[in-house]
């Protein structure tokens, strides 16, 4: 005859049993198609998931509507997904602030997979996001400068470590008649991103951050010196003829086609430069080297301009064991799955490099692996009005229609 103490045992026995299978649904809502991108892997690995948990159900929503207005009247009527994809750090901080999106540092560490984290991508974001990791880093990019190997060696140039040495290889080109750096001024912010990389050599990685906190100017004289060094590059014919007109595709496509030495990008065009029928000078002719250092400089050359893109947060109030468990399989699992099916760097680690992975990309990664400290672009903490003020008022800059003190007492004030 069962005694009391063993009915007790056996009901709560099957009670945890079936609390442990109760059904939960994971809505994961992006801007994008589901079939690209992290929103391609992310279904992938859920719906493994799913085969293995049945009771652990999967949704994808495609948002077609401005993303920010979703989610503001999603968090209204107390309706936020599982997972969102956000482009605001402010609007992601209110959340937080409401109690509605998750601390992923410290869900990481409970969960055991702090270390599936790349620390770089977790410092940008962090910086981004209130001193909070809020938004997963499902993107990576590095950025520097990519450059035709073939061109360097015929002309016996070796990777320049300095600015001096960038400007003297530049020099060289020019008098052989090859165009040293492709750039899109019609863009603006390839150009900017030249100014911030010399300034963060001659400050160190957080001039931004200091700019931001108001313990530096950008009137400033390494900043000074900074738009001063990329307006003569312009004046010098540096960049090419009628740089303020040559548009984004056209700049890659210059380089693409040996008709430059040079070009400052991120590593999001890994894509066109593994693709044979874009890039005719050839992968295997492509060398990548960090923003080179500055004389006298703060900055160390292990530190990369990094960012992460959209990042995509996680519903507090949907954050039980269930949640865990299943975060535990997909973000152990992304960075890797990332790199062998798409050969996109992530702000996750790849626990093991697939072979199929072009050798670019790999040498990328590398780099990537090697960054101690990340810095934002130029205009990371910028309004929107100030970032638009830089990026037009630089085509004036490189031109020589705007001093170095005009162009950054604008964006002083502006800011």
């Amino acid at each position: 005859m069962p005694t009391l103490r063993t009915t007790t045992l056996t009901a709560l026995l099957v009670a945890t049993t079936f609390a442990g299978a109760q059904s939960k649904k994971v809505v994961f809502l992006s801007g994008q198609n589901e079939d690209v991108g992290y929103t391609r892997i992310i279904s992938e690995l859920a719906r493994e998931y799913q085969k293995q948990h049945p009771n652990v159900s999967y949704e994808y929503q495609n948002n077609t509507t401005d993303m920010t207005q979703k989610l503001q009247l999603l968090a209204g009527s107390n309706n936020l997904p599982t997972l969102y994809s956000i482009g605001e750090p402010s609007l992601l901080q209110q959340l937080y602030a409401k109690g509605e999106v998750v601390d992923l540092e410290q869900t990481f560490k409970r969960l055991g997979i702090a270390n599936q984290l790349n620390p770089v991508a977790v410092d940008i974001n962090k910086k981004l996001e209130g001193g909070k990791l809020l938004g997963l880093p499902l993107e990576l990019n590095i950025e520097g400068v990519w450059y035709n190997k073939k061109l360097f060696a015929d002309n016996g140039i070796k990777e320049p470590k300095t600015w001096d040495e960038m400007l003297a290889a530049a020099e060289k080109f020019k008098q052989k008649g090859i165009q040293p750096f492709s750039a899109s001024g019609d863009q603006g912010w390839p150009l900017t991103r030249l100014i911030g990389g010399y300034a963060e050599r001659y400050y160190g990685s957080d001039a931004m951050d200091r700019v931001k906190a108001g313990t530096l100017k950008l009137t400033d004289p390494g900043f000074v010196q900074a738009a001063t060094t990329v307006q003569d590059m312009g004046k010098k014919g540096y960049f090419g003829p009628g740089v303020n007109t040559v548009d984004y595709d056209t700049a890659v496509d210059t380089f693409l086609q040996g008709k430059a030495a040079m070009f400052y990008m991120g590593s999001w065009e890994l894509r066109n430069f593994n693709d044979p029928k874009r890039n005719v000078i050839g992968a295997s002719n492509i060398g990548f080297f960090n923003i080179p250092a500055v004389k006298g400089g703060k900055g160390t050359m292990n530190d990369w301009s990094i960012n992460t893109g959209l990042v995509v947060a996680v519903n507090q109030k949907q954050n039980d064991a269930a949640l865990g468990d299943w975060m535990k399989y997909v973000f152990s699992n992304y960075g890797t799955r990332s790199m062998s099916e798409l050969g996109a760097l992530t702000g996750f680690k790849v626990n093991k490099m697939p072979a199929n992975v072009p050798a670019l990309t790999t040498m990328t990664q590398r780099k990537l692996d090697s960054a101690k400290k990340g810095y934002l672009w130029f205009e990371g903490y910028f309004s929107p009005k100030a970032t638009s003020l830089s990026q037009k008022n630089v085509q004036l800059l490189v031109t020589g229609d705007m001093t170095p003190q005009d162009f950054l007492g604008q964006l002083q004030n502006g800011k």
